[in-house]
């Protein structure tokens, strides 16, 4: 059985332990920057680096420690900073991909990605690391998805689409085939994107246009 620990004590870690098999994995330890109560009675939070440090110090077993960073929302470069610097701690990033995900045998996907609950990933698809495809979103055919990218629930992304590092695609967004969308864009719940998304921009609404 392999011992996990997540950052984030909120939601996303929730979803994250329920996602893992139990028969595969145990969720040891949670951190949080913030006092709040575990979200798991029986596995204790600790209060930032410094309470990761103790932990670490307090730790009687020698073996391999998996790491996922449960912070979900248009934060995905946060994400990446913390699954890179627990890497450092010498943790091991942990991909999560859901029982019940579809994941194409020739799709790529990088370190620290979550894949969860009915959500498809499909032929030649590229995830980046630390990239959550929420609950059933679809990525489709030939996505190239950058590092830190959220992927809403319902989410569906058309063949082709290329997602730039830490975008944002709200829930029940729908992008159409071969558009891109910029580096830590938001596509708003429910917007239709039909023309390419620029770097920072903000879009709602069908069809998807700037705040």
């Amino acid at each position: 059985m392999k011992d996990v620990i997540i950052w984030g004590g909120a939601g996303q870690a929730r979803v994250l332990r329920e996602a893992l098999p139990s028969s595969d994995f145990q969720v040891i330890a949670v951190f949080d920057n913030r006092p709040i109560p575990s979200p798991f009675p029986d596995v204790p939070i600790y209060l930032g680096q410094e309470g990761f440090h103790s932990w670490q110090a307090s730790r009687t077993g020698a073996g391999q420690v998996h790491a996922c960073v449960a912070v979900g929302g248009s934060r995905g470069s946060d994400r990446l900073f913390l699954l890179e610097w627990l890497q450092q701690q010498g943790m091991q990033p942990l991909t999560v991909i859901h029982p019940r995900a579809f994941v194409a045998s020739d799709a790529k996907i990088g370190k620290g990605a979550q894949i969860l609950a009915m959500s498809a990933i499909c032929s030649n698809a590229t995830l980046g690391c630390a990239v959550i495809v929420n609950t059933s979103a679809s990525i489709d055919h030939d996505c190239v998805i950058g590092d830190g990218v959220h992927v809403g629930p319902g989410a569906n992304l058309a063949g082709e689409v290329r997602v730039d590092e830490y975008a944002f695609i709200g829930a029940g967004a729908v992008v159409l085939p071969r558009l891109k969308i910029g580096r830590s864009a938001i596509v708003g719940a429910g917007a239709v994107v039909i023309r390419d998304v620029a770097a920072d921009e903000v879009v709602v609404g069908n069809p998807a246009t700037g705040r």
